[in-house]
């Protein structure tokens, strides 16, 4: 930075390269659009395979504990249009482990796309940023580029830790860009970032009661979403066995032996073996996508552990190999370099997910339930989709979870169009909107991109999805 500044103090007596020119223009911009200088020092250029686009991206670390050194990896692209009117959403992906960088960014809805060969990006036309300003968070330490320089953080990691890292996150992000702390804010997220989201949620707006902390949160939305442990362990083996997975007789054991109600399920040798048997066959295929193929680069596509809750996202979309591509793209030292994470010559070693802190999470929710009901209360809006061939975290779990909420049904079950086809179903309570997507898994958009930013387009006016074909 003392770089910059002095280039800045030369300019004005003499120009004398390119180089001052270069930052003088951009410090200009920055002052109109009341950026941090150390804002612009994260902007993103010269990234590899990068397709032209005519507005701007940031990448870079901000320190949530300047004593444990520990940090979080960010990357931020504005809007296409109007960034400074439209809303800033920030997204989440689960695992507990699983990068936002790797999954939502650039294989859902970011602008760029991981191309087929690792080497490059491709245009996504149906990136959310046509909508909104959208940062991507690598959370918690451990994830993606995310790091602390303490190893007991690390023997810390659960939901709490997690959700107030990500507090603090936003609020040492918004000292780099001031000018979205005013801006309408929605957090969103799929797969274990069910919990994570309404739980940030639950801190922005018990906090919000300080005005130097208020953050104009409007709502939460959520894919796919893990929610209530006992619902979502029920809900997927219900789809299992209605989705032809498992036999009449591995359910009906599972239905009779397993309380997933008790602190302990699997303490039960029938409903152990049983869980077992419904994890294996579901080793043959994809978990989060029961109808596409399995990346045959990689065999070894679910180590699953029936004593746990949670189970990470390891596969899905139309390319069943996407997660090798993206491993391929982020362990390049230009890739790094350009994303101001590496000199370009060390190489850090980035993962999709980062399984050793699934095995180690020592804080899980049951359930978010009370959550939901405390932000519905508070007038926040909460969508909740589901693709429907997703058999992790099914459509059976989301309806099971929502229904354990009671809550009044405003407009009825009903299909939801999209170019004159239906889209899925929805549903309207008092106070949340579920929908289904009709043939996507776990990773919505990935397999419905187009229907995915209608839907999205829907949640920010607050509007209901079209019920006629039009």
């Amino acid at each position: 930075m003392d770089v910059v500044l002095k280039g800045l103090f030369v300019l004005s007596l003499l120009v004398v390269s390119i180089e001052p020119l270069v930052y003088a223009r951009y410090w200009h911009w920055s002052n109109e659009k009341k950026f941090n200088i150390e804002a612009l020092e994260d902007l993103v250029t010269n990234l590899l395979g990068q397709p032209s686009v005519n507005f701007q991206h940031y990448a870079g670390y901000v320190t949530v504990n300047e004593t444990n050194g520990r940090a979080l990896f960010y990357w931020f692209y504005e809007a296409t249009t109007l960034p400074n009117e439209k809303p800033l959403v920030l997204w989440l992906n689960g695992g507990p482990g699983c990068s936002s960088v790797g999954y939502g960014a650039t294989q859902e809805i970011g602008p760029f796309l991981v191309d087929t060969d690792g080497r490059g990006l491709k245009f996504n036309s149906f990136s959310w940023n046509t909508e909104a300003n959208l940062l991507f968070l690598e959370s918690p330490i451990g994830v993606g580029f995310s790091y602390s320089n303490t190893s007991g953080d690390y023997d810390n990691l659960g939901d709490d830790f997690t959700a107030n890292d990500a507090y603090a996150f936003l609020h040492k992000w918004f000292l780099k860009f001031p000018s979205y702390r005013t801006q309408i804010f929605y957090i969103a997220g799929e797969s274990y970032a069910g919990k994570y989201v309404p739980e940030l949620a639950e801190i922005i707006h018990d906090k919000n009661n300080d005005p130097s902390l208020f953050i104009d949160l409007r709502g939460i939305m959520l894919g796919n979403p893990e929610t209530y442990d006992a619902e979502d362990w029920k809900g997927m083996v219900d789809y299992a066995w209605s989705h032809a997975v498992v036999s009449d007789e591995t359910h009906k054991t599972i239905v009779q032996s397993c309380d997933f109600y008790s602190n302990d399920p699997f303490s039960n040798s029938d409903c152990n073996s049983s869980v077992q048997e419904l994890l294996s066959q579901y080793k043959e295929i994809d978990i989060y996508s029961l109808y596409t193929s399995v990346c045959m680069a990689n065999s070894s596509l679910v180590t699953a552990r029936s004593s746990s809750k949670m189970l990470p996202r390891m596969m899905g979309g139309y390319d069943p190999c996407l997660d090798d591509y993206a491993k391929s793209y982020y362990n390049r030292p230009e890739v790094q370099k350009a994303l101001h994470v590496g000199d370009g010559i060390s190489l850090k070693n980035w993962s999709i997910c980062n399984m050793s802190l699934f095995y180690r999470w020592s804080d899980s929710k049951d359930s978010v339930l009370p959550i939901y009901k405390k932000l519905i209360a508070a007038g926040l809006r909460i969508w909740v989709y589901s693709g429907d061939t997703d058999g992790r975290v099914s459509v059976l779990s989301t309806r099971y979870s929502l229904r354990s909420l009671g809550l009044p049904i405003k407009r009825p079950w009903r299909p939801w169009y999209h170019q004159k086809q239906v889209g899925g179903w929805l549903q309207e309570y008092d106070g949340l909107t579920f929908a289904t997507f009709r043939g996507a898994g776990h990773a919505v958009p990935i397999f419905k991109p187009s229907e995915s930013l209608a839907f999205f387009r829907s949640f920010l006016a607050g509007e209901s999805l079209p019920s006629q074909r039009n």
